[in-house]
């Protein structure tokens, strides 16, 4: 199976290095800059779980009908439409793509583009940077990838990549019910977003104050409540497993949103809080804490966009 990963960034560079090493046959899309760079080092991830430096193949541009099984998309949500154009040569007929974006705003529209047969449910469970230096930074031992079918025209292939993404070493998982998994991973990534950037600070500062954890705990319940009222109820252990990280005193987990936050980069405020907070207001859901972290941010990107 072909496989083509659309950037050799954080996320995908830390899948795609496990599978590279592992020897599946997998090509990185990349900027001129990056290749050289990639052709000159390898691909590198520093990780507790091992570290991985790795020779891989690269492309620039996908040159005419050159097209992949299976096409990883692990970019922004503000890149989306970008990498859509990036990566439309390499999906062919029977080519499936694996968003790995945060949300589900993505998944309309890349049915639009692709075609709903075309676009895999797929989310992952990691926390991961990518360093000045170009090297993956991987700071904790989780690194679940979780895959599914979204139409029964998709199964039979969805298991072939399956199983070629099992060979990378890195905790697969295999959903027949992919969307209640993105909306769970949602759920945790809208409370910790929100939270580590109204608070600026990470789990365990949160957690240290008089009210931290109960607010935490209030933010998670805001986002199930939307999740709940939108038809995809997260499960009683999903959610009891999240509030217990959430709430950990000895956490030092904060979410990528504060890091970019913190660096003066541009942030995924809409797709994440953004887009949750427009679904609580068209079911009719009170989220106070999900509208207050959204307005922190809305004001921290119009600052940006002056300061650009």
């Amino acid at each position: 199976m072909r496989l083509l990963i659309l950037g050799a960034g954080a996320t995908g560079g830390y899948y795609g290095a496990h599978l590279a090493k592992a020897g599946v046959d997998v090509t990185f899309l990349v900027r001129a800059a990056r290749a050289a760079a990639l052709a000159r080092d390898g691909l590198i991830v520093r990780s507790a779980n091992g570290d991985i430096a790795t020779a891989v193949q690269t492309i620039t541009t996908v040159n005419g009908p050159s097209t992949y099984d299976a096409v990883m998309l692990s970019c922004k949500a503000y890149d989306l439409y970008t990498a859509i154009e990036a990566i439309r040569p390499a999906v062919g007929p029977s080519t499936l793509v694996l968003p790995l974006l945060n949300g589900l705003a993505h998944i309309d529209i890349l049915d639009q583009h692709f075609g709903t047969d075309h676009i895999l449910g797929g989310t992952c469970h990691i926390s991961v940077t990518l360093n000045d230096d170009g090297v993956v930074q991987h700071f904790s031992p989780f690194d679940a990838l979780t895959v599914g079918a979204r139409t029964p025209s998709q199964i039979d292939r969805c298991n072939e990549l399956y199983a070629v993404l099992s060979n990378g070493g890195f905790e697969t998982r295999l959903s027949d019910n992919v969307i209640g998994a993105m909306w769970e991973k949602w759920v945790l990534l809208a409370t910790l977003a929100g939270m580590t950037c109204l608070m600026r600070a990470n789990i365990g500062e949160i957690v240290a104050t008089d009210r931290g954890a109960p607010q935490i705990s209030a933010f998670l319940d805001e986002c199930c409540r939307v999740a709940t009222a939108m038809g995809h109820t997260p499960r009683a252990a999903a959610v009891a497993m999240t509030r217990a990280v959430l709430t950990d005193p000895q956490s030092s987990m904060s979410a990528s949103m504060l890091r970019d936050l913190q660096h003066g980069s541009r942030v995924e405020a809409d797709h994440i809080i953004g887009d949750l907070l427009a679904r609580s207001a068209a079911t009719g859901v009170a989220t106070p804490l999900l509208a207050a972290a959204y307005t922190h941010l809305q004001t921290y990107q119009k600052r940006l966009s002056v300061r650009v």
